[in-house]
């Protein structure tokens, strides 16, 4: 029985001749822009979490070395698979352990703080690590409902209430006026990139009336990445930040030997998904095609929805799809989620797409630079 998915990962049939087995030339879209890691520090079965933390200082050091341009980790919490809950001191430690890459938050749930805390904790991480922490600011719990309550103790959620809380929070960022009362010392004055983060049109059309970097949750609601885009574009206005829209995308992307075998390996995160829908979240299990074999009518259309625009398969199939991902969305940065039971493939996954990205190239690098200083 075929995966469930494969007909919505394989929404064109390859094209051999968009492929380049052996060299994967700089013409095409994915040797033009920085791609991005996404880590949820996963816990998979088996492992503790101690396993989990070195397997993601493992990976960004290998990113670090491939010339992937950020390492971002997400705030999760009650989430017995994902390890990533105190998100600021993990992108401490992996700032700490590398020396170049950018680390951020992808992203820090903005409702779930008071906003001088995390202003406190970055304004500190940009001091540790000067020009090389992003912030990333979602307005999603990141969790359930009883936990939300654990953590925020009030129901603060809202639009009003969100927005209220960006501006204090970015207002930390400034230079102190005479006779501020409350201050948050450590962030006074850092030049700390923000980025909103999101997977609706409201977020975006608040990162682009703020003119601020819109980074899309393209790896869990595909079906809104298109119009929360259009959203993003239409209402941009320059800031000091930026003078035109910058949009990273979200994606699952698994590259193995073969499409059959990436499919087989990306069950795991299949049936990640699937835990969390059915109300019973796990650690990331082995994977398996069996358990995928008795989907009811729900769990199905779950799944084409969280799923759709994931990309599971050989280098060659994941290099066409990529460019085609960019090509539709023109997409200024793509940020990647790998998720997979075994790590050493997990890390190879990784190494593909920096051959397919041809991301050790001296012309690539020298076109982001100018592409870089270009932006505002």
């Amino acid at each position: 029985m075929d995966l469930p998915l494969r007909s919505i990962k394989r929404m064109s049939s390859h094209n051999p001749n968009t492929s380049f087995p052996g060299s994967y030339h700089s013409q095409v879209p994915i040797s033009k822009i920085p791609i991005s890691i996404l880590d949820l520090s996963p816990i998979v079965k088996g492992e503790s979490v101690s396993d989990a933390f070195h397997h993601s200082r493992t990976l960004a050091k290998l990113g670090e070395s491939l010339d992937f341009n950020r390492f971002w980790l997400a705030e999760h919490h009650n989430m017995p698979g994902i390890g990533s809950s105190a998100t600021s001191v993990l992108i401490g430690d992996i700032a700490s352990q590398t020396a170049k890459i950018r680390v951020g938050s992808g992203g820090i749930m903005l409702p779930n703080h008071a906003p001088i805390v995390i202003a406190e904790q970055f304004g500190t991480l940009a001091s540790l690590y000067p020009n090389r922490i992003d912030l990333g600011i979602g307005r999603a719990p990141g969790t359930d409902q009883g936990t939300t309550f654990a953590l925020r103790r009030q129901q603060i959620s809202g639009s009003i209430d969100f927005l209220q809380q960006l501006d204090e929070l970015r207002s930390f960022f400034l230079p102190a006026y005479p006779g501020q009362k409350v201050r948050s010392i450590p962030s006074e004055g850092q030049n700390v990139p923000f980025w909103l983060l999101g997977s609706s049109g409201y977020s975006a059309e608040v990162a682009g009336r703020l003119g601020l970097p819109f980074s899309f949750a393209g790896h869990f609601a595909p079906e809104q990445m298109m119009s929360a885009l259009q959203i993003y574009r239409r209402v941009f206005q320059a800031s000091d930040v930026l003078d035109k829209p910058y949009a990273m995308i979200g994606v699952n992307l698994l590259i193995a030997e073969s499409i059959e075998e990436a499919e087989f390996l990306a069950t795991s995160q299949i049936l990640s998904f699937l835990s969390l829908l059915r109300g019973e979240p796990k650690q990331m299990e082995k994977p398996s095609l069996e358990s995928l074999k008795r989907l009811n009518m729900q769990e199905q259309s779950f799944l084409h929805q969280r799923m759709q625009a994931s990309i599971f398969g050989d280098k060659d199939f994941a290099y066409e799809k990529i460019n085609d991902l960019i090509l539709r969305t023109e997409a200024d940065e793509i940020i990647v989620n790998t998720m997979v039971y075994d790590f050493d493939l997990k890390l190879r996954s990784y190494e593909y797409l920096a051959e397919i990205a041809n991301l050790k190239s001296k012309e690539r690098s020298q076109n982001l630079k100018e592409s870089t200083s270009s932006k505002a």
